[in-house]
């Protein structure tokens, strides 16, 4: 589902450079990767190079889905429509902050990705993870209304909502509580494992990833450079 080797990546020029390197990486589908590493290492950097919102300065190999969508030759071509069209049907992106539109009710802001690229309102994996989340008693509510919880619950529907073949998140856990962390990360990886799809999971708490058991991606900091490799 994910195959990528020898990315590079940077942040900053000069002396403020710093660089994220990702020697390879190979994820199938159903399998959650934890991407770990102290704060301000490149974690983020990396996510996003990988979710097609920063531009590698090198690449040797990076494909994608089931069909092997070659996205090395896309960034070499520097072909935005297709990255564009990649990043809108292929990726589901999970943020800190949930990043839901405050004007929409929680329906429309998970309908959202599906009406945007012409696909029916109505799925019936969209109606099983809105059940395994317990979101149903919320769906005509703003996301002003709901508890920090229930947003990033509503932000994890919202992010697979299309069917996307690669899932992203970007420290889903941050502003939740021990108990309500745990439960959204056991929800999160039945919904990856569920539906077939493959995930990278940003998470600078390596406690819950070692009690679920997750493969990682560990960084290994030196001065500018940060590398992040499979780690036991």
């Amino acid at each position: 589902m994910l195959d990528i080797q020898d990315l590079l990546v940077q942040r900053g020029d000069g002396a403020q450079a710093h660089r994220v390197r990702l020697p390879n990486l190979q994820i199938g589908a159903g399998e959650i990767l934890a991407i770990t590493g102290e704060s301000g290492c490149g974690k983020s950097t990396l996510l996003e190079a990988i979710g097609l919102l920063l531009a590698p300065k090198e690449l040797a190999h990076f494909r994608l889905g089931r069909e092997a969508l070659d996205i090395g030759r896309m960034l070499a071509a520097d072909d935005q429509a297709a990255l564009t069209q990649v990043r809108s049907r292929d990726l589901g992106f999970i943020l800190q902050s949930g990043g839901l539109l405050p004007f929409l009710k929680v329906r429309d802001n998970i309908s959202l990705p599906r009406r945007l690229l012409g696909m029916s309102e109505h799925s019936p994996h969209v109606e099983r993870a809105i059940s395994a989340l317990r979101l149903e008693g919320l769906l005509d509510k703003l996301p002003q209304a709901l508890s920090i919880g229930e947003r990033q619950r509503v932000a994890c529907v919202r992010a697979i909502a299309h069917e996307p073949q690669l899932l992203l998140a970007d420290e889903p856990t941050a502003a939740l509580d021990p108990h309500s962390a745990h439960r959204l990360f056991e929800l999160l990886l039945s919904l990856v494992a569920d539906l077939g799809l493959s995930a990278l999971v940003v998470s600078h708490d390596w406690a819950l990833v070692r009690d679920f058991g997750l493969k990682r991606l560990g960084a290994i900091s030196h001065e500018g450079e940060t590398r992040f490799e499979a780690m036991d």
